[in-house]
């Protein structure tokens, strides 16, 4: 069975973990999921990036080579959702090396600012952009009026957590009283 096939076998949390284990550090079987994520179908890319951010989760240095290449994908038009999402939680597990910084910031501040765009998306955009903040304090201001702004329209449980979370690593949040 070919690792394409292997993908579209079955859509499921225990599929993609095999797919991983499967792939384990196998740099050459790295590529070919990297091959299926850039060039393959709508269904294959999606469940090809699921195993990516498995993958960067639990051997995030496998992942370094490729990230431009996936940070690029990011500004594909049409792209979907759960590459999106997918990729954000990539790039939260991985240090993100320099060169990529300024593209990285971009495409997030776009995420978390669009208000068509879906929650996980763009909660796992403010922690890429908090992450980035730690080497460029000055976004933090800008991150923090985007967050902001988006208080309380489109603030789910779990968005709002999140943002809470953030504001605090800027210096922004206010904390609880006891």
């Amino acid at each position: 069975m070919t690792l394409r096939e292997m993908i579209l076998e079955k859509h499921s949390r225990v599929q993609t973990e095999a797919v991983t284990a499967y792939i384990g550090t196998s740099k050459s079987r790295l590529d070919a999921l990297m091959e299926l994520f850039l060039y393959d179908e709508y269904r294959v890319v999606q469940r090809s990036v699921w195993v990516l951010r498995l993958i960067a989760q639990a051997h995030p240095e496998m992942i370094a080579p490729h990230l431009e290449k996936m940070v690029s994908r990011m500004r594909d038009p049409g792209i979907p959702v759960a590459v999106k999402r997918n990729v954000m939680n990539v790039l939260i597990c991985v240090d993100i090396p320099e060169p990529l910084h300024g593209p990285v910031m971009d495409t997030c501040f776009q995420l978390l600012e669009d208000p068509q765009e879906t929650v996980a998306v763009r909660a796992a955009s403010m922690s890429v952009l908090a992450k980035l903040a730690e080497v460029y304090p000055e976004i933090g201001n800008e991150i923090a009026l985007l967050i902001e702004a988006q208080q309380p329209e489109g603030m789910t449980p779990g968005f709002a957590s999140r943002a809470r979370k953030t504001l605090q690593a800027l210096g922004r949040g206010r904390k609880k009283e006891s």
